[in-house]
């Protein structure tokens, strides 16, 4: 599971698609796609983004839910909250 995270997280268009889910999660293909062209001059097609999206929510850090017509995106963290814990440990004594 974690080679699905860091092959995700590898991308940097993958990337900008999760801060811009972070910032305002719950958003359609077309609204991330705007976003990505109007903060960041990506200029992808919606086809691009999608496959992107289908890569992050494989990788379990984008969750899809369905309204009616519309798809929502919205951002799992507790992947990454599982791939910190494997190195961050709360118990660890600190260095001296």
């Amino acid at each position: 599971m974690a080679e699905d995270i860091f092959k995700a997280l590898a991308d940097p268009t993958r990337r900008k698609i999760l801060d811009e889910l972070a910032e305002r999660s719950g958003q359609t293909l077309f609204e991330i796609c705007s976003r990505l062209s109007m903060k960041h001059q990506l200029g992808m097609s919606r086809q691009a983004i999608s496959q992107h999206l289908a890569v992050l929510e494989a990788a379990g850090l984008v969750e899809s839910r369905r309204e009616g017509r519309y798809k929502f995106h919205d951002l799992n963290t507790a992947p990454l909250e599982h791939i910190a814990e494997r190195w961050i440990r709360r118990d660890a004594p600190e260095d001296s």
